[in-house]
């Protein structure tokens, strides 16, 4: 069973929406780092936003799966296929996410973390419309 603010377009949205610009201002402060050349600190922004992904964005998938997407699939099977788009979508997410992890067990923090940051958040922007306008914006309870 899944909270009642999943279900709610604008609570489900707001959800998004400040873990999306959290994750946007981390990777800011990363790149300002990595261009100042504070590599201690890079390391530890970059731990941080480990810690965010995973805990927010991450987190939230997850209930968003094992609550939401079950529930409003079974109501309505004919959204399957999104159903299985989105969890797509949290998949890659874990996979950027355990790629940046384990650069980071090595000390490994340079601009192709950026990349991958940016990777996450564009997957995520597309992930939180489709979910807004295709799986919420008729199903709203």
């Amino acid at each position: 069973m899944s909270g009642p603010s999943l279900k709610k377009v604008d609570a489900h949205s707001s959800i998004h929406e400040a873990a999306l610009n959290e994750a946007k201002e981390l990777r800011s402060l990363l790149q300002r780092c990595l261009e100042d050349g504070e590599k201690n600190k890079a390391v530890q922004v970059a731990e941080v936003i480990i810690e965010h992904w995973e805990s927010r964005t991450l987190k939230h998938a997850e209930a968003e799966e094992e609550g939401l997407y079950k529930e409003l699939a079974e109501e309505n099977p004919g959204l399957e296929t999104l159903v299985t788009q989105l969890t797509r979508d949290h998949d890659l997410m874990r996979r950027i996410v355990k790629k940046i992890k384990m650069d980071l067990e090595i000390q490994k923090v340079n601009k192709q973390m950026i990349t991958l940051l940016d990777c996450l958040v564009i997957i995520d922007e597309i992930h939180n419309e489709d979910e807004m306008n295709k799986l919420l914006g008729n199903n709203e309870t």
